[in-house]
């Protein structure tokens, strides 16, 4: 199923991302000309790396049985090179339970495994863009 996004003309720049039965909205800061009614391109971008590290830590402590209570995944962006070819993000895992050292790490490894770690890593991405 495709990922949809529509203009919501109520908003200078504002549009709403449709993925599956959930929507999104979508727009840029009032620096760059939107009303920040929602995350930016950029900002669900690393999102995605976020949510990706959360979500792949949980299910393998799940599936491994540990002690793991809570995991939040916090992510900071320098894009200060991003026009050089270089965009930076550094994720910080924030992991409670009753989890030993070795686990911690172990789960601190699966992370950096998550499926859109390398999506963004170790994976050519081809778009296309046609019009419809």
């Amino acid at each position: 199923m495709p990922t949809t996004v529509v203009r919501d003309k109520t908003l200078p720049m504002r549009h709403i991302v449709h993925v599956r039965n959930h929507i999104i909205s979508t727009d840029l800061s009032a620096e760059e000309g939107g009303s920040d009614a929602g995350p930016s391109p950029h900002d669900l971008y690393d999102a995605a790396l976020s949510a990706c590290k959360a979500l792949t830590v949980l299910w393998y402590a799940k599936r491994k049985g540990m002690p793991l209570e809570d995991v939040q995944v916090s992510t900071q962006r320098d894009d200060s090179e991003e026009r050089k070819g270089v965009y930076r993000l550094a994720a910080t895992l924030h992991l409670t339970g009753e989890l030993t050292v070795a686990q911690r790490e172990e789960l601190l490894a699966v992370a950096a495994k998550c499926p859109v770690h390398k999506l963004m890593t170790a994976v050519t991405t081809e778009v296309t863009t046609v019009l419809g």
